[in-house]
């Protein structure tokens, strides 16, 4: 497993995502309300929308385009139009980065 520096954990708004493009492939990054983070799969399985750029509540992420949401942190999808699972990535943070193995 690889560990990448992705960003700062101040780069994250509570409750926010950010986008973090390595390797020709695109994820999401979510700070819980807890600070905890998360990575997913950048793109909602519907129809290929940056998650980074929707609506994030508690534990959910909701695709901005057509409203399906997903548990960020299993990557279950929660709302129809999206009915397949996100790819989840383990994440951390070290000394105020995070840090996500992309596998």
């Amino acid at each position: 497993m690889t560990w990448i520096t992705a960003v700062k954990l101040e780069d994250i708004e509570q409750e926010g995502a950010i986008r973090f493009d390595h390797g020709g492939r695109t994820y999401a990054i979510y700070r819980g309300p807890d600070d905890s983070v998360y990575c997913t799969a950048g793109l909602c399985t519907h129809e290929a929308i940056h998650l980074a750029d929707g609506l994030v509540m508690d534990f959910e992420v909701e695709c901005p385009k057509h409203s399906g949401a997903f548990d960020y942190r299993t990557g279950e999808a929660l709302r129809l139009p999206a009915c397949e699972n996100l790819k989840t990535y383990p994440a951390e943070v070290i000394d105020g980065e995070v840090r996500v193995a992309l596998i």
